[in-house]
């Protein structure tokens, strides 16, 4: 066992896992009694996911000198709701809430292309949530929180699950099935988008039709 997997471990038992908890129900609190939030979810990156990362090689170099601090998504959290329109205002709860030190809005290399979309932010653990009897060395600075429509978090779910094997790389073909489905989460966003406008508008001009005949009632 190599000194950063004794780290890694010693770190996700004594402080990420219990973590885990205290933020999940802080981003539930900000989120309750909001529309359309399917999920609020949180979890600790696993040991063999970290090192996995940690090894990553880019131009045979590794990409992280010193992991343990500069991977960021050691705890994960997600917030799933229903619609596109629905990520502006989540995103802006948490916002309010939490501070940020980088946001990506998370699209394909081109037009051409369907992947990993969503909203990423890295915001600082509040430090309420942090034990003070922790060593202070093991307690990581951030947190990752994706913001993700329902179709977005059940593709990326399925492509992490299907495509991060490296001992059972995906075919040409497979990949191209891959690229099929994102295509159809995408234009399922994009449907129901349309439908959710479309249902509002009509339950809008409802209520103010009902509107302008209790005020003529109230009239005669």
């Amino acid at each position: 066992m190599s000194d950063l997997e004794k780290d890694y471990r010693r770190r996700f038992d004594s402080v990420l896992r219990p973590l885990v908890p205290k933020i999940q129900r802080q981003l539930q609190e900000f989120f309750f009694n909001e529309p359309r939030i399917d999920r609020v979810t949180v979890r600790a990156k696993t040991i063999d996911r970290f090192l996995k990362k940690a090894n990553t090689l880019i131009d045979g170099r590794l990409k992280y000198t010193e992991p343990l601090r500069q991977i960021q998504d050691q705890i994960g959290a997600r917030v799933v709701t229903y619609y596109l329109s629905d990520l502006e205002r989540v995103t802006k709860i948490a916002l309010r809430y939490l501070r940020p030190i980088e946001s990506k809005n998370i699209v394909p290399d081109s037009e051409w292309e369907f992947g990993y979309f969503g909203r990423h932010f890295i915001f600082i653990i509040p430090s309420d949530l942090l034990d003070p009897s922790a060593d202070k060395e093991m307690i990581p600075e951030f947190f990752e929180l994706q913001v993700k429509t329902l179709f977005q978090h059940a593709w990326s779910e399925a492509d992490h699950d299907l495509g991060y094997k490296p001992e059972a790389p995906l075919s040409s073909d497979a990949k191209r099935r891959l690229a099929f489905t994102s295509a159809q989460a995408w234009g399922a966003d994009l449907i129901f988008q349309g439908l959710f406008e479309e249902q509002s508008k009509k339950v809008a001009a409802s209520k103010r039709d009902g509107d302008s005949v209790s005020r003529g009632a109230e009239t005669n």
